[in-house]
This record gives structure tokens, C-alpha cells and sequence, in this order.
């Protein structure tokens, strides 16, 4: 297994590719498809409360709910990325769609426990629709334009919201009552709102992008779009792509209980709250992409970790004060510490654009190492990313229990955050030491020599 960081098949300097004609029609569809997709993957964080109260479930068993949802939606990212480098993203995502159109009705049909567990598991299965785009407009988009066409597609995380904001207000319009004789009104009518949307997204796909697709691994070997896999690199980027994306899912989930835990706000203001958080790290994703574009993704992820570390660093730290106790027997408190409700909402919002800038990045990344292998390559770390997202909120959790500290789940994030930064840079660190070992020993000048730095020592 390698890891040197020099990207395979890069092309001469000023050589630049004409964008096929076809692919701002495949940008469109596809950006707006997964908009959709997104947010049926992530209907059960507000649908979740009137299931809770219907089926009389506990807490635990409506995790679950959600949780089965995020963990079938991030397992087959990487047959999804495979299927779309060989068979054409266009297939693959009608298939998705449809797929998810048919799961999403059943829902509003549950009638018991077990039945909202496996359809929820069916409805994931829109979350591996990320992939399949990725590598679908990787394939359309030449090298100088993919970091911004995949972060504008990948804005589509912005989905997430949807639901946050249409649901509650249909839900209370509609309870009780019965449309057409068999659609139900309450929470079961959202689903049924996404069946209709995602199968006219169908239709307009069919008709509205080209025919001709074109596919990265058409007629290549399993194992040969497979081998990529066995490069550490592919293992790192999974590893940054947990940091920005699955803290991202996680933390969509997350927020809404914690603030109002720790803030005392309604359910609707912590809604509200949290939508700042989805926003940015979701609108600003072709900002990173065309950072990436312009700057290079090693520098934007640079940025995306430094800023994630100022961020968590802070909203780690307890609330609380040190307490002195003097030999007279008194004691005196020192250094009291206490974060407010809007420099926390400040904090969480800077995070949140590191990570907007950050998954941009990491997708920048993937064509420029592994142009014949987008699918695979991303689908993996598609799939690790995704299922940080379902390990995550347990993980805060039992932090939670074991310190006594909210406050703990950013010090998750900022660990996690720091040993991804250390292994990137430290990766930087060997490969500009074996592209340029004659430097090593020119960082630093011998004791007393206060001579004009030449040509051959700078750096």
C-alpha cells in the first residue's frame, strides 16, 4: 500500500478540456434530484416526534428509526460508485430514484413498530445517491471545472432542511383528515409529498439529460476499478470525508436535542437553530469546490481543519470555574468560563462552513488522484463517511455519560479533527522530502553563519 500524494494523470500546464455538451443539463438534474434525495434520507429527524407519539415508542426505539435510515444510505455508496463508473449515472440514479419513490410511500402506510423500522431502512437508501452523482458528473466535467461542478451538486446536502421547514407546518394542517380517499394526512403525508416529487424528477430526467451517457469504466475488469482501494491515500481521504461530511450528519441530528438541553429553547427554535448549521455547510460547497479549483484542495482542507479546530476547541471547554481552597479552610473561585446562546450559534455556524468548504474539497481530491476510478474511490469514502455519521451521535453520547460534560461531543470532533490534520500534514512532510531530499539539510544555517541566503536554500 502506497501513500505519495502526487496526483495520477495530470495534464500539462494550460491544457484545458471543453465542457461536453450535455453536462450543465446532467449538473442541473442531478444537483436537484439529490437535493430531493437528501432530504427523504433525512425525513424521520422531524417526522420522528408524532411517530413517537403514535406507536408509543421510547427513546431508544425511535433512535433507531433514524439510525437505520443514515447506516442503508451510506453501505452501498460504493457498488453505487462502481455501478455508475460502468453502467452510466444516469441509469443508476433513475434506478435510486424510483427505488426510494416506491420505499417512501410505504412509509405513510406503516401500521406498526417493525414495519416504520425496515421501511425507514428501505428510505436510506436515497442516501447513496451522493455517489452515484459524484462519479456521474465527474464524468461529464472536465479537470479545471469538476471541483466546483461537485460542490455545486454536492450543495444538495442542503436538503436536509427540507423537511425541518415544510414538515411541522403541513403536519399540524393535515392531521386527521384524508385526501383522495387513501392518502393520510399528519406525518404520513410528507412521504407522499416526496413519492410525487421524486417520480416527476423521474420523467424530467429521462427527458431533460442526454441519452449518450458517458461512463469512466465502461468495459474495464471488477478488480481492476477495485485496485485503487488498497492505497492508503483512499483510507486518508475517508478518514477527512468523516471529519466534514459524517460530523456533518451526525451533528444535524445532534444539535436540535442539545440545544435545548443546554440552552432551554423550543423544539421549533432549535429547529431553527440548526438550519445555520445545515445552510452553510451545505451552500458553501461550490465555494469550496472553486477554492479547490483555484488554490488546490490540500490548501483548502488546510483551511477547513484549521478552522474546525479554533471552533471545537472553544465549544469544548465546560462551563464552570475554578475553585481555590485556602489553608484557612476558605475557599475562592477563579476563571469563571460560561458560553451564551449566540457566540455558541457563531461557533457552530464558523464550523459549519469549514465543513461546506471541506467535503468540496476532499471530492476535489478524488478526480485528480483516480480520474479512471471516481466511482470506486468515492464510493468508499462515501460509504466511510456516511457511516461516521451513524457511529458519531452513540459516541457522543457515551462521552456524555462517561465526563459528565454536553460539552464533550466537540472534543469528539476536535480529536478527530486533529489526527486527521496531523496525518495530512505529516503526509506533506515526507512527500516534499522525497521530491526534494537536497533540502533537508538546508532549513537551517550552522551556528554563526549569517550569510546571505543563496538561491540553492531557499524554500
Amino acid at each position: 500500500m502506497t501513500d505519495s500524494s502526487q496526483p495520477a494523470g495530470t495534464q500539462p500546464a494550460g491544457a484545458m478540456q471543453e465542457t461536453p455538451h450535455g453536462a450543465n443539463a446532467v449538473l442541473t438534474m442531478s444537483t436537484i434530484s439529490f437535493t430531493v434525495m437528501f432530504a427523504v434520507w433525512l425525513m424521520f429527524g422531524i417526522l420522528g416526534k408524532p411517530i413517537q407519539e403514535e406507536f408509543g415508542l421510547t427513546d431508544s426505539e425511535l433512535s433507531w428509526i433514524s439510525a437505520v435510515a443514515i447506516l442503508n444510505g451510506s453501505m452501498w455508496r460504493l457498488p453505487a460508485g462502481i455501478l455508475t463508473d460502468r453502467f452510466g449515472g444516469r441509469r443508476v440514479m433513475l434506478v435510486i430514484m424510483v427505488f426510494s419513490a416506491v420505499a417512501s410511500l410505504a412509509v405513510s402506510f406503516a401500521q406498526n413498530y417493525a414495519m416504520i423500522l425496515v421501511l425507514a431502512f428501505l428510505v436510506g437508501f436515497a442516501g447513496n445517491s451522493f455517489t452515484s452523482g459524484t462519479a456521474w458528473n465527474s464524468a461529464w466535467f472536465p479537470k479545471h471545472r469538476q471541483g466546483f461542478a461537485l460542490g455545486l451538486f454536492g450543495a444538495g446536502n442542503v436538503g436536509a432542511s427540507a423537511t425541518k421547514f415544510i414538515g411541522p407546518v403541513l403536519i399540524a394542517s393535515t392531521a386527521g383528515a384524508t385526501y383522495f380517499g387513501v392518502i393520510p394526512g399528519g406525518w404520513r403525508i410528507i412521504p407522499v409529498i416526496y413519492t410525487v416529487v421524486l417520480l416527476v424528477l423521474v420523467v424530467l430526467m429521462v427527458f431533460v439529460t442526454p441519452r449518450q451517457d458517458r461512463m469512466a469504466g465502461q468495459g474495464r475488469p471488477l478488480g481492476e476499478m477495485m485496485a485503487p482501494l488498497r492505497e492508503v491515500r483512499v483510507w486518508r481521504f475517508s478518514l477527512y470525508y468523516v471529519v466534514v461530511f459524517g460530523a456533518y450528519v451526525a451533528l444535524s441530528a445532534w444539535l436540535p436535542k442539545y440545544y435545548m438541553d443546554n440552552f432551554g429553547v423550543s423544539l421549533g427554535t432549535a429547529g431553527l437553530l440548526t438550519a445555520t448549521f445545515i445552510f452553510p455547510a451545505s451552500l458553501l460547497r461550490p465555494l469550496g469546490g472553486w477554492i479547490s479549483d483555484a488554490w488546490g484542495a490540500r490548501r483548502a482542507m488546510y483551511l477547513t481543519f484549521a478552522l474546525m479546530l479554533v471552533a471545537s476547541g472553544v465549544l469544548m471547554m465546560p462551563n464552570g470555574h475554578i475553585v481555590i481552597n485556602h489553608a484557612d479552610g476558605s475557599a475562592t473561585e477563579h476563571l469563571a468560563y460560561e458560553i451564551g446562546l449566540v457566540p455558541f450559534v457563531l461557533l457552530v455556524f464558523l464550523m459549519a462552513c469549514a465543513m461546506g468548504i471541506g467535503k468540496a474539497a476532499v471530492y476535489k481530491h478524488i478526480p485528480e488522484y483516480f480520474p479512471q476510478n471516481v466511482g470506486a474511490v468515492g464510493g468508499l469514502v462515501g460509504m466511510l463517511g456516511g457511516l461516521g455519521g451513524f457511529i458519531l451521535p452513540p459516541l457522543f453520547a457515551y462521552t456524555k455519560q462517561w465526563s459528565g460534560f454536553p460539552t464533550s461531543t466537540f472534543f469528539v470532533l476536535f480529536v478527530l479533527t486533529a489526527i486527521s490534520m496531523a496525518w495530512m500534514h505529516l503526509t506533506v512532510v515526507r512527500m516534499l522530502h522525497a521530491e526534494s531530499p537536497e533540502l533537508a539539510d538546508h532549513f537551517e544555517r550552522p551556528p554563526g553563519d549569517t550569510g546571505a541566503v543563496t538561491s540553492e536554500t531557499q524554500v
